[in-house]
Parts: C-alpha cells; structure tokens; sequence
C-alpha cells in the first residue's frame, strides 16, 4: 500500500456525494460550514440513525457491521458505512481473530470524528481474512441518474479493498422508497470517475473559492441550500453586471468620440 497522505488531508467519504452533485453545494457546505436542513436532508438523517444504531450480528462464516469506519492513504478518502457484510471461509483459523478485530475497529470509529482515523487501522486489519466485502449504503430516496450516491458506495469500496487487501467488484444500494437493494457494479469507469471528483475537491481546496452557481431547475430546487445559494439570482446579477459594464464602456468611448470631434471642428 502506498501512503500518499496524511491523515488531515484525507477527503470524508460523503463530500464526494456533494460535489457530484453540485461543485458549489460541496464548497458551501464544507469550505464555508454552511449547511441548511429540509425534508430531504432530514429524512436522510433519520434513516442513517436508525442504520447506525443497528447492532451487529455474527454466524459461523458471516458478520454485519454497521457504521463501520473506514479510510484509504492511498487515495485521501474517510468516513463511515452504513453497513459492511464480511463472508470468511469456514476453515479459516483467524476468523475468531477477525471478528473481534471488526469489533474493535467499529467501536474506534465512534470515538473518531469523519475526517479522523486511528494510526494503527493497518494493524488491526492485518490478520482479518474474508473471502468477501460487500458495502451497502442506505438513502432515502429512489434510484438517481446521476452518480452521486455511487461515487459515495465505491470510496467505500476503494477504502475497504485497502483495509481487507481483497478485491471488490459490485457493492449495494440500498433505497428507503423502493425498499430493495441495487447492485452496483464497483467498475473501471465509476473508479476513475471517482477518483476524479477526489481531484476535483482538492483543488476546490487549494483555491479556497466556492465555484459559480450554475442554475439548473431540477437539481437546484431540491437542494436544502437553494436559498443561501441563490442560482437564479446569482446568475442573473452576473448578467446584469456584465451588460452594464459593456454600456459604461460604450458609453465612454461614444462620449470621447464626441469630444475629439469637438475639438477638430473647433480647429
């Protein structure tokens, strides 16, 4: 594994949602800390209380963990999951071993914030050995065109593939309104969009601006910060300064025209 970062440069797992969703959303909320609740925001906050305060259940060769913390040094990622489900092979003499380690790695994530991990995650994921990771995030709403829940579902992926050293090609989303799981294949295409949008966010950071608004009204009337965003308005008083700077400038240049022709029939 390669450590590429820090632990205060890892990217929470939940930002990559944002920024999919809007650049500007992702600056509001965590560069400038503003944050707006509405039904949406707060439904989905019930559901993921009543995930989280779930309790683990272990069998022979199986173990649910909910609200398992995670992270990633190689790609800057961190956060939670909803839900993790771990297979080991029925022969396999540290599944013991990786139980309790699971256990331990659960309750350490409670006493982390999402930006946090502890030092020693490496150590305690050394001697677990499942045969099979399968995240499962869990969201209010219906199935969605664009990637924002799924970018979210693969850094989840990405991080648990780094801590359990096995590969992970589909993971599942799980929607409160249609009340079943969607497989998600965890594929090339999603990776590298994923890894992007990681990108992205840094170098929102480095130029510590929050980007333009860009109106779009489906997707703007949903978001919980439509009022303190502003997109129409925003847009248009652009606009309207642009236009009103090229008139001064016509304006300028008319009346100078006319001064010079002033003085040459003066002369």
């Amino acid at each position: 594994m390669i450590n590429n970062f820090s632990e205060d440069d890892l990217i929470p797992m939940s930002a990559l949602s944002h920024v999919s969703y809007c650049p500007r959303r992702y600056a509001l909320i965590h560069l400038e800390q503003i944050w707006e609740e509405n039904r949406f925001t707060a439904e989905g906050d019930v559901l993921h209380e009543r995930v989280h305060n779930e309790h683990s259940q272990s069998r022979k060769t199986f173990r649910e963990e909910y609200s398992m913390g995670v992270r990633s040094l190689e790609y800057g990622l961190t956060g939670k999951c909803d839900l993790v489900e771990l297979w080991f092979d029925a022969n396999n003499k540290t599944e013991n071993n990786a139980k309790n380690e699971v256990k331990n790695s659960a309750k350490d994530a409670k006493n982390n914030t999402e930006n946090k991990a502890e030092d020693d995650t490496k150590n305690k994921t050394e001697n677990r050995n499942p045969i099979k990771v399968n995240p499962v995030e869990f969201k209010r709403g219906r199935t969605k065109e664009n990637d924002a829940d799924r970018v979210q579902l693969c850094a989840q992926a990405i991080c648990l593939e780094e801590m359990f050293h096995i590969p992970i090609d589909q993971a599942q989303l799980y929607y409160l309104q249609e009340r079943r799981r969607k497989d998600i294949a965890i594929d090339e295409n999603l990776r590298k969009t994923t890894i992007e949008l990681t990108q992205k966010i840094r170098e929102i950071r480095s130029s510590n601006q929050t980007p333009i608004a860009v109106y779009e009204k489906r997707k703007c009337t949903n978001c919980s910060l439509v009022d303190i965003c502003m997109p129409e308005w925003t847009q248009k008083s652009v606009s309207r300064y642009i236009k009103r700077q090229i008139s001064l400038i016509e304006q300028e240049h008319e009346e100078h025209e006319q001064k010079r022709e002033q003085k040459c029939e003066n002369y």
